[in-house]
């Protein structure tokens, strides 16, 4: 198909670049993912892999903050370090190997450690839109939370530890627009149809080289009259709208078969969804002020409209799924709903507006292209309120798994425990568990794991004799087929959270390469 309007080499050239992603995200998404700027903490195998599953699809610029040489041991798991590399600095090598996967991308580095950014310079990382950081002593991770969440500024927490791995999400509050979800509801309003599509649906004859719609329509008118003005609502209504329009088909009418097709989804659209009330019944919508971020002034705007204006429905989404017909009238079908579509956005931009100078904020505040999404989307709009990483280590275990001693061990909530038993031995004992001595470290690897058990409200419970085997024989080895998993899933997150699109993981996934089993729960 020919573009509609001619492109520049250069965009040409982007396109074909980025074609693949282009399709998921679009050119809007694309376009937030280049304005980026990433943060990476720790250069080891794990890190350098989130940050090529970013820099392959175009991030605007990513940093890298590790203050330690590279050494032997780092050459392993690290695909980006060579034998050249030992005795220089980690940060400043893998950002020049990262660099050459995407010359679009600017890459920095700072040679210093977290622990000394924290305390001496911690609005640093106020720069980016995500920090990323990977096998972090518990104190660390702790700081950098808290630092983080204070400062609203989303922070995706990484291990990988033999064949152990999992990534936490901590973010204050994300709203996806674009949520992209499985079995999206054609948005048709054939029930109840808007007034020019009305018109254009009785005026049309129905031959076999219209859209199905206009078929389906007029059965329905039929149906309806034969039962009372009732829209079929059930299995036993639609079998019966099916066989009312298979008796007046004849062969070879694809059109009226589509339309036989379409009864189980063609009804339905513009429904509030139990997601979207919950948006319009939070006090953020309710109760807008200067500071309130463009997000919920369109979504009290949306809440009016639809109340005030709509007849409780969503604004229509002017999205027609693919239909047989003859290219007239697909195209006049078309443009009825994509007008009406832009005048539900016009009605609701106007209302944004009204509310932006109640509020005396600039009357760029919220945009109309930003307006036109949201109702084009409103189906299914959702939102996510995270927790703080420091809170969850504070929790009582028992609100975040069985109290069991049986069910609890062999799961990968065991492994999770564990893993956080490893965070709090680097700070307590100073040294990786097993990196030396495997017996001695096993001892004091249980001990830690006590403590973290009384501190977790489960003086009773430990971990078993064989986790704890299993993690001191680890010896903080990164393997790096772990390491490629979690970092192909943890820049994916990324992506979800900076393009506001497709639902990201709320708010820990976890993932044993052993049993090839993995789990996304909230903690």
């Amino acid at each position: 198909m020919a573009s509609p309007t001619s492109k520049s080499p250069e965009q040409s050239d982007k396109n074909r670049k980025y074609d693949r992603q282009l399709r998921l995200w679009g050119e809007h998404g694309q376009n937030m993912l280049e304005n980026a700027n990433i943060c990476l903490i720790n250069a080891n195998g794990l890190g350098c892999e989130i940050l090529k599953g970013i820099i392959l699809p175009g991030i605007g610029a990513f940093t890298i903050v590790d203050g330690s040489k590279v050494v032997e041991d780092d050459l392993g798991p690290n695909f980006f370090l060579e034998t050249g590399s030992i005795g220089k600095p980690k940060a400043t090598i893998c950002m020049q190997f990262l660099q050459e996967l995407n010359t679009d991308v600017k890459g920095d580095s700072v040679e210093e450690s977290v622990e000394y950014i924290l305390e001496n310079r911690p609005t640093f990382l106020e720069n980016f839109d995500v920090v990323v950081a990977s096998n972090l002593n518990e104190q660390s991770l702790l700081n950098l939370s808290d630092f983080l969440w204070r400062a609203d500024i989303p922070f995706i927490y990484c291990r990988s530890l033999g064949m152990l791995g999992s990534i936490r999400i901590q973010i204050r509050e994300h709203c996806v627009i674009e949520s992209h979800f499985d079995n999206r509801q054609n948005d048709l309003r054939l029930e109840h149809p808007f007034s020019s599509l009305k018109q254009h649906l009785e005026k049309t004859e129905v031959t076999n080289k219209v859209p199905w719609l206009f078929v389906l329509f007029k059965y329905l008118q039929k149906w309806k009259a034969e039962n009372s003005s009732r829209v079929p609502c059930n299995y036993k209504d639609k079998a019966a709208l099916r066989d009312m329009i298979k008796a007046e088909m004849s062969s070879n009418e694809e059109n009226f078969e589509e339309a036989i097709k379409a009864v189980n989804t063609a009804f339905g659209g513009g429904i509030v969804s139990p997601e979207l009330t919950k948006i319009f019944e939070d006090d953020a919508c309710e109760n807008l002020n200067k500071k309130s971020k463009p997000f919920w002034i369109m979504m009290k705007a949306l809440k009016d409209f639809v109340q005030n204006e709509n007849n409780g429905q969503l604004p229509l989404s002017g999205v027609l799924p693919d239909m047989t017909a003859d290219t007239n009238s697909y195209i006049n079908l078309q443009n009825i709903y994509r007008q009406q579509a832009l005048h539900d956005a016009d009605q609701v931009y106007r209302r944004c507006q009204s509310l932006v100078k109640e509020l005396g904020l600039q009357s760029d505040t919220v945009s109309e292209r930003d307006v036109r999404l949201v109702c084009r989307e409103a189906a299914g709009i959702t939102i996510i309120r995270g927790s703080k990483i420091a809170d969850e280590y504070k929790r009582n275990f028992n609100s975040l798994c069985a109290v069991d001693d049986m069910e609890f061990k062999g799961t990968l909530m065991e492994y999770y425990i564990a893993l956080r038993t490893y965070e709090r031995f680097l700070c307590e004992c100073g040294n990786i568990p097993g990196e030396y001595y495997v017996e001695n470290d096993t001892a004091r690897f249980k001990s830690v794991a006590s403590k973290i058990f009384m501190d977790g409200g489960m003086s009773s419970a430990n971990l078993s004799d064989d986790m704890i085997h299993e993690i001191c024989h680890y010896g903080g080895s990164e393997l790096h087929s772990t390491s490629a998993f979690i970092g192909g899933c943890a820049a994916q997150e990324v992506i979800k959270i900076i393009t506001k699109q497709y639902k990201p993981i709320d708010n820990t996934f976890l993932f044993n390469g052993i049993t090839t089993e993995s789990i996304s729960l909230k903690l």
